[in-house]
């Protein structure tokens, strides 16, 4: 994981949640931890981490993640044992 990686991951864990991560950064990021990323239909996308599953969108038409995703994000990571 490089330093942009470690940037959203501690901005995922950030209060007052962001609306401003790009969608793009948060796939990168759970990427270079090793999960997996399979699409779905339409915007859907499975991500997979060793047991742990979740189904998200991908944003559109812009490319920021709203905040009720981003704490999803985090509910993902914190099940999978992350945490900045």
């Amino acid at each position: 994981m490089n330093a942009k990686h470690r940037r959203v991951l501690v901005t995922i864990f950030t209060d007052p949640v962001s609306g401003s991560i790009k969608w793009r950064e948060i796939e990168a990021m759970l990427v270079a931890m090793g999960a997996g990323i399979s699409e779905g239909s339409g915007s859907r996308i499975l991500v997979v981490m060793g047991k742990n599953r979740a189904v998200f969108h991908r944003p559109h038409p812009k490319p920021d993640t709203d905040k009720g995703a981003v704490k999803a994000v985090r509910r993902f990571l914190i099940n999978a044992g992350i945490r900045p």
